[in-house]
């Protein structure tokens, strides 16, 4: 099988890379871009400290009009804020919501139509605007991957939309932009790292570029993720989550995530459950659920994060994975549904069309263990519990 490999063209990371941003643009020879970022980084000074560092090049305008699981609805608002101006490019700043928001809003505004005509299982590789990603917390990778996801505001389904036309052209990779995230954000995001990894080295859709960036990544997060929770100035920390978050993405872009991502996204469409969380929800139990599908590879992933010796067997790997993955739970405070506030009424007449929206975003396809739908019902029943 060959793999087909996407990264961005330009990424620059490490401490700084954030003020690298104009001379990015210069040698795309770009220089009108339109900033999208959410209400907090531009009442923190963020956007406005970048829209000023590019002010030199051209006609940069911001829209931060961003929203937490972005939707339809703010895409569309930032697409005609776009056509008001003048603009090349597309630059991403913040967290996913951000960065996603910017590639539906670079896709849209050149080629049209409704966000849920992008929905896989269509797939877009004639680009948009350039997108420039410069990610704000150490989480989701969008900034090197081919996806974007997108809640349509009728259905409440989170649309997945995948191709080329989403793949930045550039990101700007700075720990440094981290610095001041709480412990929860911290918690939640590096467990959508750790999740990445761990989906894209046991995906069906494997191969052998995808795994070496999935294998550091986990090693990386597992090593770091506690200190950069509860140690939150970190900064050895805090470079090593930013750097594990672009290889997780890079590797999930470039392999697939599979079942937990299938399963969470309607969470959080349905019980605005932030993503990393669901996560985090699903991961011990649909971790537990798998690995018969791929026992020799959940047991390197316990290897590889330290959780017992190289020479172990696959069965005590397997076992010791699991376990750890509940006791990081534990030890991050992730909420049960329950915890999060959710009522169990709802949550069980909301089993069926969530694990129909599972199924359908094709992700628990890439999973080692394909679930039936009674199966995938059954996992959200357990993880009630």
């Amino acid at each position: 099988m060959v793999a087909k490999i996407a990264v961005p063209r330009i990424l620059r990371i490490g401490s700084g890379a954030f003020a690298e941003t104009r001379d990015v643009l210069k040698i795309l020879g770009l220089g009108n871009p339109l900033i999208v970022t959410d209400p907090y980084l531009r009442k923190r000074g963020l956007a406005r400290m970048l829209s000023e560092s590019l002010a030199a090049l051209g006609r940069p305008r911001t829209f931060s009009g961003t929203v937490p699981d972005p939707t339809v609805a703010a895409v569309e608002t930032g697409v005609e804020f776009l056509r008001n101006g003048e603009h090349d490019c597309v630059i991403g700043l913040g967290g996913g919501s951000s960065i996603d928001t910017a590639k539906a809003i670079a896709v849209l505004s050149v080629h049209g139509g409704k966000m849920r005509d992008y929905k896989a299982p269509h797939e877009q590789h004639e680009p948009g605007l350039p997108i420039i990603a410069i990610p704000t917390t150490a989480g989701t990778g969008s900034e090197a991957t081919r996806y974007t996801i997108i809640t349509d505001n009728e259905t409440q389904e989170k649309m997945l939309c995948i191709g080329l036309a989403y793949l930045p052209i550039a990101a700007l990779v700075d720990f440094e932009l981290t610095l001041t995230k709480p412990m929860r954000l911290t918690a939640d995001t590096g467990v959508d790292s750790l999740t990445h990894a761990i989906e894209s080295y046991v995906s069906r859709r494997a191969n052998a570029f995808s795994d070496s960036f999935a294998l550091s990544a986990m090693r990386a997060i597992w090593l770091h993720l506690p200190s950069a929770c509860f140690d939150t100035q970190n900064r050895a920390a805090r470079e090593a989550m930013m750097l594990a978050a672009t290889q997780a993405g890079i590797a999930f872009s470039n392999s697939s995530v599979a079942l937990v991502h299938g399963m969470s996204r309607p969470i959080g469409a349905k019980f605005h459950v932030p993503h990393g969380t669901s996560n985090a929800m699903l991961l011990p139990t649909v971790t537990e659920f798998s690995i018969p599908g791929a026992v020799a590879r959940y047991a390197e992933c316990a290897r590889v994060m330290g959780m017992l010796p190289a020479e172990s067997k696959d069965d005590e790997a397997v076992g010791e994975l699991v376990r750890n993955l509940h006791e990081l739970n534990r030890k991050l405070k992730v909420p049960t549904p329950a915890e999060f506030g959710i009522e169990r009424r709802a949550w069980e007449q909301s089993i069926p069309s969530m694990a129909q929206q599972a199924l359908a975003s094709g992700s628990p396809a890439n999973n080692p263990r394909v679930p039936s739908e009674s199966e995938v019902e059954r996992l959200y029943r357990e993880i009630w519990k």
